[in-house]
Formats: structure tokens, sequence, C-alpha cells
């Protein structure tokens, strides 16, 4: 595990070299592959080690920062401070790295707090509007506010376990240590009454800090629940389903908040919310398809939604406008993107053979399983995902064209390879998804 931190840290001397930086994070990407078997706990290392959960999560943290890398291409050729902007990359993933591998819990929520400040400065640093402060601000508070009950939740946890290793905390509790324990997650993901934050800062962020925050950092919640389930084991069955329930009914509001939104980077925001409450509620049933699906759906989640975000900002940066009244049309101009919109929609809306979709069976297999009241939500619920994905293609490619548009719209080799490293991986993963079974 310390070989891994290494090399991040060694990578900032390479900050003044653009493409040399991203292509070593690309090989390092190909060499986790040789690792891709976790069975156990290995690789263990001065309280550092890696499971199935935690090597796929790291993997998807490193390649979501080449793919950062990509997509931002404009910053180095305006000269944005663009040496500083790799180092907050490297930064947020040696914090991203530390975050997925530790096996101590006070560790863990420091790296999954500190993973935010570098977030905060992709936004603060080289997002678009004015208003990114507000945007920042509320990323900021929101994480804080509910990350206080949980380091008082650690302070018990060490008074009367006497260890904070997830694999040896064995203590008794009631409603508030739990709720003290997963709220902090919860808000992370974010779940339906605590998401206000996610689309203000999505709409605020650069291209770099969409990718990220959807790619990986909604993530960090779901593995942290992952781990504080190992100890809170099956006595918290009594007190999901409050939980279980709120993450339905979101995701069945969500799916109307997404019809509604005219913001192209909004309306995939709000989609990121309904999507991961279905993976909370997969992980509150506390069964192993739940566990599973939930797992699975996250890394789909992670390529799909990042991928929407890149071609968001490729529109954005050749139209100028995220409207989806403005961007009408656009399948007669740029016909070979549009094939793009239509493949990353449809893998939004989980179709075969995108990871999305066997998350989606898993997880329904379990919902249905713990009740089956929850097919109504289930059924609305996955219908809206459909609509909200067929409405942003067809608001964007089909209809008039804007009349004041320049038609020199020509896009570059660098364009295509990042949308085909996201779509990939997020298509041919499907056929070896028994990878992901060792996750329970």
């Amino acid at each position: 595990m310390m070989k891994g931190l290494f090399f991040i840290l060694f990578l900032i001397p390479l900050m003044n070299n653009w493409w040399l930086l991203m292509n070593i994070l690309f090989l390092s990407c190909f060499f986790l592959i040789f690792y891709s078997s976790f069975t156990f706990y290995s690789l263990i290392s001065y309280g550092y080690g890696m499971d199935c959960v935690s090597y796929w999560l790291v993997f998807l943290s490193f390649w979501i920062c080449c793919l950062m890398i990509l997509a931002s291409y404009k910053v180095k050729t305006m000269n944005n401070y663009k040496n500083e902007f790799l180092f907050v990359i490297v930064i947020l993933l040696g914090f991203l790295y530390l975050s997925f591998t530790t096996s101590n819990l006070v560790m863990f929520y420091i790296y999954f707090e500190s993973s935010m400040i570098p977030t905060l400065f992709l936004i603060f640093g080289w997002g678009y509007q004015p208003e990114r402060l507000l945007a920042g601000f509320y990323l900021l508070f929101y994480t804080l506010f509910a990350s206080m009950p949980l380091l008082l939740g650690l302070f018990y946890i060490n008074f009367f376990s006497n260890s904070l290793f997830y694999f040896l905390v064995s203590l008794d509790y009631g409603f508030y240590f739990y709720l003290s324990m997963i709220l902090a997650f919860l808000v992370s993901m974010p779940m339906f009454f605590f998401h206000f934050w996610l689309p203000s800062a999505h709409v605020e962020a650069p291209v770099s800090g969409s990718m990220i925050l959807a790619g990986v950092l909604l993530k960090l919640g779901g593995y942290g629940l992952y781990r504080v389930y190992l100890f809170l084991g099956m006595n918290s069955v009594s007190f999901n389903y409050f939980f279980l329930v709120f993450s339905m009914f979101g995701s069945f509001v969500v799916g109307f908040l997404c019809l509604y939104q005219v913001d192209i980077k909004s309306m995939i925001a709000y989609s990121s919310v309904a999507h991961m409450g279905l993976v909370i509620a997969g992980i509150m049933t506390m069964n192993c398809y739940g566990f599973i699906g939930s797992f699975v759906l996250m890394i789909g989640h992670g390529l799909c939604s990042s991928g929407l975000f890149a071609l968001a900002n490729i529109v954005y940066e050749y139209s100028g406008s995220r409207s989806l009244l403005v961007n009408s049309g656009l399948i007669s101009v740029m016909p070979l993107l549009s094939m793009f919109w239509f493949l990353f929609s449809i893998n939004n809306m989980a179709s075969p053979p995108s990871l999305n979709l066997l998350g989606e069976i898993l997880l329904f297999n379990s919902l249905v399983s713990w009740s089956t009241y929850l097919m109504f939500y289930l059924g609305i619920s996955s219908f809206l995902s459909c609509c909200y994905s067929i409405y942003l293609f067809s608001s964007t490619q089909h209809g008039s064209l804007y009349s004041g548009f320049n038609f020199k719209w020509v896009l570059s080799v660098r364009e295509y390879i990042l949308l085909i490293f996201h779509w990939f991986p997020l298509n041919f993963l499907f056929l070896s998804g028994d990878m992901f079974l060792f996750s329970v």
C-alpha cells in the first residue's frame, strides 16, 4: 500500500509536463489490473490494505483523475494556472487512495474530510460563475455539519471498544450512535432531503470538478456505509427502514425534478441523486444482493455520470451555453458526438450491457425481497430514469439549430478518446461481472 502512496507523491515533480503526468497515470491504471482479484483483505502494511471494494474504487479514482486531465485541456491551452491545477488533482488522488485503503476509522475520517479541500479549490479556482463561492460553501457546510456526530461516534468507539480498526470493533449501541455513524455518509452520497449542495456544486464546478465529484466523491459515502456496517451488523436492521423508505421516495421524486431542469449539468446532477438513492436503499437492506448491486451500480454510475459531464462540457465549450433551450439540433452539426450522447443516455437508463443494468437487476431483486411494496417506487423511478434520459438526448440532438452558432464545430481526437475511455469500461466490465462478487 505504501508503494502506491509514494508513487502518487512522486508524481508531484512531473507537474510541469502535462502529457507525461497523464500518461504515467494511465499506465498505472493498467498496472493495477494485474491485482484485479481480491477475495480477502490483502496487501496489508502500516494499517493500510485492500479488498475487492477498495481495489475497484482505487482503480476508479485513478481512471477518473486521468480523464479529468484529458478533459481539462483548455486549462493548459489558456495557461490558466495549469501547474496548480495538476497539483490539486494529484493531492486529491492521494487523499482518495488513502481513504479507500486505510483500515482505521479515524484515518478514514481524516482522509474523507480532507478530500473535500482539493474539490473546493477546483470549484473556487477553476469554476465558471461568481456563484461558485456559494456552491462551495454549501458543499463545505453540509459535509461539516454531518461529520461532527461521526467524530463523536469514533471517540465513543475508541472508549468502549479500545480499537478503531474496522474488523476489531465490537460494541452495543442505540439509535443516536447509529445515526451519528451513518449521517455523514448519507449527506455525502447524498440522500434526498440532504441533496441540495450537489446540483449547485456541479453547476458551478469546472468539468474536472464535476467528473471527480460524480465519479468518485459520491462513492466515498457508499464506501463508508460498507465499512461501518461491518460492526453495526444486523442490529441496525430495525433502524434502516427509515432511511430506506426516504431513499426510495427520494429517487421517485427526483425523477420528476429531472424533467423540470433546463440546465444540462443540473439534470445530470439530479439524476445522480436518483441513482444514489437506489444505492443507499440497496445497502440498507443488509443482504448479499443489496451489497453487490450497490457496489456495481456505484462503479457504473461513476463512469456513466462522469462521461455525461464530459459530454456536457464539450457542448458548452463549443456553444457557450448549458441550456437545453439553446443546445438543440446538434445532430446536424456533430453527428458522431450525437452517437456518444445516445450511448451515454441509454447507459444512464440502465440498458444492456452496461454495469448500471447489472447493478439495478441485483438491487431490484434485493429491494423487492425486502418489501414487495417497493415495487411501485422501483417501477416509477426506473420509468422516470428512462424519461429524463430520452428527454436529455432528444432536447439536445433534435429540433431546430440555434441560428447564433458559428459552424466551425470540429471535435479533436482527444475529445473522442475521452468519451471512449468512459464508455468502454462501463460496457465491457459487464462481461466479467463475477469480479464484483467478492465485495460481500
